[in-house]
């Protein structure tokens, strides 16, 4: 929870979300209007998460929008992203790489022309270079494990920084995000990510549920209103330009993952241990978070989960209303083909 001194910090004051409408970003905007901030968010969702907020439609690779919705915004809160599978992120690597680099492109600019205060920017742990545990003072000691949206996600970092220097703004802040699940995630089975791709196999009644790998591979889980709070917290008091992790900070297997669920939701599997299962551990270090800005991660696996199930069954065909760059760009490109 976060401090209510903070909270009261927002109130009346303009804020605007992109990807507001996304997992994060949905926390974020219930935290900020219990709080009683302007809030705007800004995405190509068909959504409205909270009707307490103004919700924007509109394509952030688009530059004239993202001066549009950035004016006379006091704060931004820089959530939009793309989200996919390995599998998708390696068959469509331009469906990343393109509009993420210019939908920061274009949002950070906007926010520096409009004059916006302070910004967060969520990069992520696939901009690190391969490593099993992820220290900010590595974050650029090589190349970035998830090669495009890895470089796409740098580029909003090394902009920031160019800001700093040039223009000496230091309170655009970035931090980089563990594997975030939780209500609002993308459950589209073409390409949603681990936890969300389980559900949706269980949720399908797949019986047993086959599981990539031996189930030995390590990762760092983290729930979403448990980032949502650490951004905010990021914002409020700034990251002193250095990039901050923000995760759980706690390595979880993949066997211990599907037990856990299998708990919240019984069912069967098995491990297909001939199947490959990717980078053995990844795990976030998030001392510096803890001790700058004093975010404290408190949701445990289980009750995540147990929230994120809760969630999906009962919006489980939210994801069709969501922008869907992979569909999208595949269309586009058979049109010009």
């Amino acid at each position: 929870m976060i401090d209510e001194r903070i909270l009261s910090w927002f109130r009346g004051r303009n804020v605007l979300i992109t990807g507001g409408t996304g997992m994060v970003g949905r926390q974020v905007v219930d935290i900020l209007c219990d709080a009683g901030a302007c809030v705007r968010t800004a995405s190509l969702d068909q959504l409205h998460v909270d009707p307490r907020a103004d919700h924007l439609l509109g394509d952030l690779t688009d530059v004239a929008f993202c001066h549009e919705v950035t004016r006379d915004m006091e704060l931004v809160f820089h959530l939009a992203g793309i989200k996919g599978s390995v599998e998708v992120t390696t068959r469509q690597p331009a469906s990343f790489f393109v509009p993420l680099l210019l939908m920061n492109t274009n949002v950070l600019e906007a926010s520096r022309v409009s004059g916006v205060k302070r910004l967060v920017y969520t990069s992520s742990i696939g901009a690190y270079p391969s490593r099993e545990l992820f220290r900010e003072d590595d974050a650029w000691d090589g190349a970035p494990m998830d090669l495009f949206p890895g470089w796409a996600k740098r580029m909003g970092e090394l902009q920031i920084d160019a800001y700093r220097r040039e223009f000496g703004i230091d309170t655009f802040s970035v931090v980089r995000l563990a594997n975030v699940y939780g209500p609002g995630d993308n459950f589209d089975p073409a390409s949603a990510m681990v936890i969300p791709a389980l559900m949706s196999r269980v949720r399908a009644g797949e019986d047993p549920l086959v599981v990539w790998g031996d189930g030995t591979a390590v990762r760092d889980f983290v729930y979403s209103r448990d980032v949502a709070e650490g951004t905010i917290l990021a914002l409020y008091r700034g990251t002193g330009g250095e990039i901050t992790n923000l995760g759980s900070g706690v390595g979880v297997s993949i066997r211990e993952l599907v037990e856990t669920l299998s708990r919240v939701t019984p069912f069967r599997y098995d491990f297909d241990p001939t199947k490959p299962a990717g980078f053995p551990t990844r795990v976030m270090d998030i001392g510096r978070a803890q001790d700058r800005i004093g975010y404290q991660p408190a949701t445990s696996l289980e009750d995540g989960l147990c929230e994120t199930w809760a969630w999906y069954v009962a919006n489980e065909c939210e994801f069709r209303q969501r922008k869907n760059y992979f569909a999208d760009r595949a269309a586009d490109s058979r049109l010009s083909a």
